[in-house]
């Protein structure tokens, strides 16, 4: 077990992210900080430090516990890292997920088919039928 390990690395280790190389793109982005600063991939983290991951829509905070170069199973990550996510953050995933292509946001891509279906389905509503108003027969019946 080491002392201190780069923060890229420990990410990977700790499953944040899938890949070592999408936790290097994410510090790179400036996506990952440590006491408000966006910090380097090569940024060196010890016990007690406490990390910000914003992976949109929310911001994951994350106490490093104990140290680890090696990739870990699930069920011992919990020994390593505590999670200080606050539940407001956990509230906002929940309500993105339930917007679906409402709250679509910019570069996310083609809508599913799913999407696509319930765009549809949404356009060739009922409700289109609710506003046909025949003004002519109106004025005849004067």
């Amino acid at each position: 077990m080491a002392a201190e390990v780069r923060i890229d690395k420990w990410l990977w280790a700790m499953r944040v992210f899938k890949t070592r190389t999408m936790a290097t793109d994410a510090v790179k982005k400036g996506r990952v900080t440590m006491g408000g600063n966006v910090v380097k991939p090569s940024r060196t983290v010890k016990a007690g430090d406490i990390i910000d991951v914003k992976k949109p829509p929310i911001t994951y905070t994350f106490k490093v516990l104990q140290i680890s170069n090696n990739r870990l199973g699930a069920k011992l990550v919990p020994d390593y890292l505590e999670n200080l996510t606050p539940q407001s953050q956990y509230d906002l995933l929940e309500m993105t997920k339930i917007s679906g292509f409402v709250d679509r946001r910019k570069g996310l891509g083609r809508p599913t088919k799913r999407e696509g279906r319930d765009l549809a389905a949404f356009r060739e509503s009922t409700y289109a039928d609710d506003f046909f108003l025949d003004w002519e027969d109106d004025e005849d019946e004067d």
